[in-house]
């Protein structure tokens, strides 16, 4: 009796989310194989592109196995209608486990649960955003709108899946001074495991016995976030695929009934967003902020030039975080999209973003360009060397938005003086702001075409970065020194902002 329903609820998924040319290559046999298990075969017609086999335990009360031959069809069935139809409650009851076996040889490796679901996503109907490349309205297709992670796993980071138990424990059951942050997602709390094998602690202590203890951060969503599974899947799809220094790195995750965590390396210094606004800030030096800015521009040149590009769509100062050294890694790739394909020059979704981050073509007609991120450096460039929010509405009503403030100076090279972060002292090269306010101009530019790539910009901001300072240079900043009580801290409201201006929209 169960095993009949199984059979049933599976083909109902089928024909709920594969698309119509791949049922009917689709048939059942059944094999007896032990008193307490039941095989379950499928046969496809296209069966020849996949070789592995993958064991699918599902915990039903009569605890029946089902064995598929191609993970790509069926490996996310239980779990991908109920994903994409936003029902996740029909999911709780099973437990999900994948062992891919070589028909040959007894050899046995184990892929996760998460990159066999992800591989197999692109037969599903899309969950959120309604996916348009070009200009004409399209179903997703396998290059635009897969999942992207690889089985090939020299190029995949080994995630580990945490139990929310274990994270429980790694945070001192989420206790509120193990609290990092808050955004849109949820929560980002401290906590501590042993560097080898991830094993939570309750202490902070380094050494723990023969293993060295580590912090990590840990992302936990927020129950009543309508995007938070969208959001941690995107997560462990881009972050579960890319290895880079300048990309956070993701250690692991967790999924137990609503319950969505992420689990990754800690960042020492937090976020650009806090040394450049957080009251009472180290003010950073003209160096730190251009070595910051290369590393930024390096990361999203990576996902732009990867094999299957990859948009951002998030980039703000928030995101850029930076460990001990201050190098800076791109965090939060819940909004990431991947990139246009066969030739089209944008996709086009529904427009999710930050306030005053966004670029406006986006903004206006939701059509997602590569160099809508491009937009997005620029303005936090802009922020960098102004040490000015983009929006800030503690400021006179004319400077509220700091693009629109900020535009008409930049290509006055006697005015850039006032758009540069007081804090600095005119601590930089005279001629840095001159083609730093060059290259932001170029990033802003209201025409997607016109903007630099990303790989230009961070060519052009690795020669800035060999600017030296003159002679000229020095004595200016004597006299400056002399004649301003020095300060390493920042004391001035019009750097702070109220919550809300940095909200995330979408529509």
């Amino acid at each position: 009796m169960v095993l009949s329903f199984t059979l049933y609820f599976i083909q109902q998924l089928l024909a709920i989310n594969l698309k119509s040319d791949i049922i009917p290559s689709l048939m059942f046999s059944l094999n007896h194989c032990h008193p307490h298990t039941q095989q379950v075969s499928v046969i496809s017609a296209s069966n020849n592109w996949c070789t592995s086999f993958a064991h699918m335990q599902l915990i039903t009360p009569c605890l029946s196995l089902v064995t598929v031959p191609n993970p790509v069809l069926l490996s996310s069935l239980l779990v991908a209608a109920s994903v994409f139809t936003r029902k996740l409650e029909s999911v709780r009851g099973f437990q999900l486990q994948f062992n891919c076996l070589d028909s040959t040889s007894s050899t046995k490796s184990a892929p996760s649960f998460i990159e066999t679901l992800l591989n197999s996503s692109y037969l599903c109907k899309g969950n959120t955003d309604e996916e348009v490349v070009g200009d004409v309205h399209s179903p997703p297709t396998p290059s635009s709108s897969t999942i992207i992670m690889s089985t090939n796993t020299s190029s995949c980071p080994n995630l580990k899946m945490f139990s929310y138990g274990e994270l429980e424990s790694a945070t001192r059951n989420f206790r509120a001074d193990t609290v990092l942050g808050e955004g849109g997602f949820g929560r980002v709390f401290k906590g501590w495991v042993d560097q080898n094998t991830f094993a939570p602690s309750s202490s902070s202590n380094k050494i723990r016995g023969a293993g060295l203890i580590i912090p990590v951060a840990v992302k936990k969503s927020n129950p009543d976030g309508e995007q938070g599974f969208n959001e941690w899947l995107a997560e462990v799809e881009f972050l579960g695929k890319f290895c880079h220094p300048n990309l956070v790195k993701l250690l692991g995750y967790c999924w137990e009934d609503e319950q969505f965590l992420l689990v990754y390396e800690y960042m020492r210094r937090g976020s650009l967003e806090s040394h450049l606004f957080r009251k009472g800030a180290e003010t950073l030096s003209w160096e730190t902020r251009l070595k910051i800015a290369i590393g930024a521009a390096r990361g999203l040149a990576f996902l732009h030039t990867a094999e299957k590009q990859v948009i951002y769509r998030d980039f703000k100062a928030a995101n850029v975080l930076l460990d001990s050294d201050f190098n800076a890694k791109l965090s939060d790739f819940g909004l990431a999209k991947l990139g246009p394909v066969n030739g089209n020059s944008h996709v086009t979704t529904r427009v999710a973003g930050t306030y005053g981050y966004a670029a406006p073509e986006y903004v206006a007609t939701g059509h997602l360009y590569v160099k809508s991120d491009v937009y997005g450096f620029g303005v936090v460039l802009l922020e960098i060397i102004s040490g000015r929010r983009v929006i800030d509405f503690n400021r006179p009503s004319g400077e509220q938005n700091l693009v629109d403030w900020a535009k008409p100076l930049l290509p006055e090279n006697r005015k850039l003086k006032k758009i540069m972060d007081p804090q600095l002292d005119g601590r930089y090269p005279s001629a840095a702001p001159i083609k730093i306010s060059d290259l932001i101009l170029q990033c802003l530019e209201p025409d997607p075409k016109k903007r630099p790539s990303m790989e230009q910009v961070l060519e052009t901001l690795q020669k800035i970065s060999n600017i030296k300072m003159k002679s000229k240079d020095v004595k200016a900043q004597n006299k400056v020194v002399d004649t301003q009580k020095p300060t390493n801290r920042r004391h001035h409201n019009h750097h702070r902002s109220p919550r809300y201006t940095h909200q995330k929209f979408s529509r």
